[in-house]
């Protein structure tokens, strides 16, 4: 099993927000705009660098979106930041008519999602949002797994053309991936090769799956682990190409089941290589308040669910 040493602790809202400040030095076509939360979504200093291209529109997240389509028009490209339930549930009808519909080049960023929101609760904890987002046609869907991996995602959506759905999440996570790996759309990222069992996982999820692969390791059992950070367009190929050698496959994620990464990956399956698959996420379930830890556990979400998953799929071959 490769060996993924922990570079530091650090949210991936900070990854969003240092990728954005590097972007307001190097783009000029870049905006920002935030509806009342700039500190939770560590845009400050993008706002105090560039006051002119940042927008504070306050509680009014459906008309910072038809702003940021009205942006586009002129040639800019807008980030625009808020929590995930209030970047997707509360103002869908706006980034279906005015984004999508129109492939308008926006960039909807996206703080605070899943159970990992911890004690505000069920009503702020969106587990459907990738779901709501991956069916929309013309919208790129991204969620990235560490501080390193959601600063590379921020820079590198402002050079792709098109909306671009970018989830990250607010508690400290362990930084793993390099700061220079390459972040290409579109293209999984393998962590570790093996021959028993695919474990793909996103976001919050890939580094307990890293960990359920040295556990799996020390029973004899060779996990290959795949990062997929963009779920929409997903890397087909690398799914494929992994199971064809394993034989069965387990997906892990902060989401609900239905509408997510596991749905995903089993439509690849049907249509090309119907394989076992078992699914890690949250079952058809509100959250509810409580810290992160003790929320992964409750509903599922960590090692210990990856590794029975893993040795449970192995048996279906």
């Amino acid at each position: 099993m490769k060996e993924y040493p922990v570079l530091g602790n650090k949210d991936t809202r900070s990854g969003f927000g240092d990728g954005l400040t590097e972007l307001g030095k190097s783009n000029p076509k870049v905006v920002a705009l935030c509806a009342d939360l700039t500190g939770s979504l560590k845009m400050n200093q993008f706002e105090n660098d560039n006051p002119e291209r940042f927008f504070q529109v306050g509680i009014a997240e459906a008309n910072m979106i038809g702003i940021a389509a009205g942006l586009t028009i002129g040639g800019k490209i807008p980030f625009t930041g808020t929590f995930a339930n209030f970047s997707t549930s509360r103002v869908y009808d706006q980034i279906r008519q005015s984004v999508a519909y129109s492939n308008k080049n926006v960039k909807i960023c996206a703080s605070h999602a899943g159970l990992t929101l911890g004690e505000d609760g069920a009503t702020h904890q969106v587990l459907e949002d990738i779901g709501m987002m991956k069916m929309l046609p013309h919208m790129t869907v991204i969620n990235p797994c560490d501080y390193n991996q959601t600063k590379a995602a921020t820079i590198a959506i402002a050079d792709h053309v098109g909306p671009v759905y970018l989830r990250f999440g607010r508690p400290k996570m362990p930084i793993f991936i390099s700061e220079n790996t390459p972040f290409v759309i579109g293209k999984a990222l393998l962590l570790n090769e093996g021959t028993d069992v695919t474990i793909v996982a996103t976001g919050h999820l890939v580094w307990p799956a890293i960990e359920a692969g040295k556990a799996l390791a020390e029973k004899g059992i060779s996990a290959e682990i795949i990062n997929i950070h963009t779920i929409k367009p997903l890397d087909e190929e690398a799914i494929l190409k992994s199971v064809a050698k394993t034989g069965c496959i387990v997906s892990a994620e902060e989401h609900q089941i239905a509408g997510g990464l596991g749905e995903s990956i089993a439509q690849v399956l049907s249509r090309n290589n119907p394989l076992p698959q078992e699914f890690v996420a949250v079952n058809d379930s509100f959250g509810e308040s409580g810290s992160p830890a003790e929320l992964m556990e409750k509903y599922g979400l960590d090692t210990p669910n990856i590794i029975a998953a893993a040795e449970k799929v192995i048996t279906r071959k």
